[in-house]
C-alpha cells in the first residue's frame, strides 16, 4: 500500500530535538548537522544538512530512517559498513541511500547512526543499528527506493552542504 504524505507527519531534527528552521545563515550554522523531510506529491523528500557533503550525506540517511521510525528508538547494537561510488555527488548521495535500504531489507534491520567519509566520489559509511523490532520501533513504511527527484547536493555560500532526494515509500 502507498502512504500519501498526508498520513505521514513530516519531521525535523536540528541538533538532537526538533526545531524551526533557522533565517540566517549564521544561525544555520548553529543548528548543523540535521536533516528535514521536504513535501512532494507522491512521496517524501529527505535532505540532510551539514559542514561537510559527509555530513549532510550522513544526515540524508538519518533523514531517511526517520521516514520509517524514530531514529532515537534505534540502538547501536550492531554496525555495517558499505561503500560505493558514482559519477557525481547527486549519484553518490542516490548510490548511498540506495546501499543503506538494501542492507536495511537484506538484515531486517533499522539504522539510527551513519558514518560517512567521501574521497572523490568514493564512499565508505558506516551504520550502527539493530533487528527491527515491529513493537518499539513502530515503523511507518518501508522505503523502497532512493531517486533521482529532487535529487540535489550542493554547498551555499555560507559553507552549509544540502544533500537531498525524494524517496519512494
Amino acid at each position: 500500500m502507498r502512504a500519501s504524505l498526508h498520513m505521514l507527519p513530516v519531521r525535523r531534527h536540528a541538533s538532537g530535538s526538533a526545531g524551526t528552521y533557522p533565517t540566517k545563515a549564521k544561525d544555520m550554522q548553529h543548528t548543523l548537522p540535521r536533516w528535514e523531510h521536504f513535501d512532494h506529491p507522491s512521496d517524501i523528500g529527505v535532505r540532510g544538512l551539514g559542514r561537510s557533503r559527509d555530513e549532510a550525506f550522513a544526515q540524508a540517511a538519518q533523514a531517511l530512517t526517520a521516514v520509517m521510525t524514530d531514529p532515537a528508538r534505534v540502538l547501536a547494537r550492531e554496525n555495517v559498513r558499505v561503500a560505493c561510488q558514482a559519477p557525481d555527488d547527486e549519484m553518490l548521495l542516490v548510490e548511498w541511500l540506495n546501499a543503506v535500504i538494501y542492507e536495511m531489507a537484506t538484515r531486517k534491520m533499522i539504522f539510527g547512526r551513519f558514518t560517512v567519509v567521501c574521497q572523490g566520489m568514493h564512499l565508505d559509511g558506516e551504520m550502527a543499528g539493530e533487528r527491527i523490532d515491529v513493537t518499539r520501533h513502530q515503523p511507518a513504511v518501508e522505503v523502497k527506493a532512493a531517486t533521482v527527484s529532487c535529487l540535489r547536493v550542493a554547498c551555499d555560500g555560507a559553507g552549509v552542504w544540502t544533500a537531498e532526494c525524494v524517496v519512494d515509500v
